[in-house]
């Protein structure tokens, strides 16, 4: 070979492997992603708003959020208060995304992006 030209390089692949690995990339960008946002009764004003820029940006992003309160043992008297903080997540993102189910029995909420 002359000097000061360079050599076409070609890279040896097996054709199955790339064929798997581009159907996996494609699997993975079509499925929509949850996210899950799980609260106790007792939460915190601080811990609330963390939660809720957090899950302001995964809407962002397109992803949906599922938030979930959890009662522990005798929390479960209070009942209605655990509907009353999911009503006030739905309120929160009324104008960000848009309520897809909201069952105040299991209490859980799924809210996707607008």
């Amino acid at each position: 070979m002359s000097e000061g030209k360079e050599a076409p390089v070609a890279k040896i692949l097996n054709y199955g492997k790339l064929q798997y690995q581009k159907k996996k990339r494609l699997a993975l960008c079509a499925r929509p992603v949850v996210k899950e946002v799980r609260f106790g009764l007792n939460i915190g004003v601080a811990d609330y708003k963390l939660r809720i820029e957090q899950a302001v940006g995964w809407l962002s992003k397109g992803d949906s959020v599922k938030f979930a309160v959890r009662l522990r043992g005798r929390e479960h008297q209070y009942r209605d208060q655990a509907g009353e903080l999911l009503d006030r997540v739905v309120t929160d993102f009324s104008q960000v995304g848009k309520v897809q189910s909201l069952d105040k029995r299991s209490l859980i909420a799924l809210i996707i992006p607008a």
